[in-house]
């Protein structure tokens, strides 16, 4: 192998994950300095994961700054845990407990466009296969199953759109800013998060389910391609539909969106809600 090649990784070396996080909440506060994510993860000891196993590693990214690490409310000493370029290792976990972390990062700054990254004048993520990790201290891996809940709070002139995955609960405004709280009440893994902030128009449609559930679409882009999505939206509604005659598989959020923007370095992503 090459050196510099990724490492290839063989089904015979698969282990369950050690623990496993059933809850998963997001406060992600855009400025154009710094951004600051701060987690909050309900984490539990995997029943079918090897004995005896008492540390918690997380993924992670070197740029990731760290501001605060707290289990059950209780700020950890630095002998509580061990930090690497890529991984933080919490020694001696409880089976079961709330672990909150607060990171810096710096989206303008991630030339690998992994993760959180700023692409023209919007933030937007990349997460797959491995960018979740780029953005906090995460088990980023595919078996790795969470519901999410996210707060993003950027200033309201720039970023007037404010996007992640799930339905739109709540948001508010707060002088020169402003945020908006999404919840996906599903379970998916950190590759399929997803999250964009930017000045952006959209056009609106609905879908009626099969079990008659009206379903709110958004497709975002540039103000000076809005004309262009009616055929995106038609396509959209057929493949909903498609999806139900073929399989009986009815969406389950209250909205579906799509953003399509000239700036973003992937073709498509099947995020949760959020493509």
């Amino acid at each position: 192998m090459q050196e510099g090649q990724p490492k290839a990784i063989e089904l015979k070396d698969y282990q369950v994950p050690p623990y496993l996080i059933d809850s998963t909440e997001l406060h992600v506060e855009i400025n154009e300095d710094v951004t600051v994510v701060t987690t909050t993860l309900s984490v539990r000891k995997n029943p079918d994961a090897i004995a005896g196993v008492s540390d918690l590693v997380l993924n992670g990214a070197a740029e990731l700054v760290n501001k605060s690490i707290a289990i059950d409310g209780q700020e950890l000493g630095s002998n509580e845990y061990g930090r690497e370029s890529d991984c933080l290792t919490l020694y001696n976990v409880p089976a079961t407990f709330t672990l909150r972390t607060q990171v810096e990062i710096k989206p303008q700054d991630n030339t690998a466009l992994e993760g959180l990254y700023k692409s023209g004048d919007m933030f937007c993520t990349q997460c797959e296969a491995e960018g979740f990790r780029n953005i906090t201290w995460y088990l980023d891996r595919p078996d790795v199953m969470s519901k999410y809940r996210t707060t993003i709070n950027a200033e309201k002139k720039r970023y007037p759109i404010l996007l992640s995955n799930g339905n739109d609960i709540a948001r508010g405004e707060d002088g020169e800013r402003h945020w908006v709280t999404w919840e996906d009440p599903f379970m998916k893994p950190a590759y399929l998060f997803a999250l964009v902030a930017g000045d952006l128009q959209h056009v609106d449609d609905t879908f009626v389910t099969m079990s008659g559930r009206e379903v709110k679409l958004q497709i975002f882009t540039e103000s000076h391609n809005i004309d262009k999505v009616d055929y995106a939206m038609l396509a959209l509604k057929n493949s909903m539909q498609w999806d139900e005659q073929a399989y009986g598989r009815e969406y389950d959020l209250d909205i579906f969106m799509i953003v399509a923007v000239e700036s973003f370095n992937m073709g498509a992503m099947e995020n949760k809600g959020l493509n």
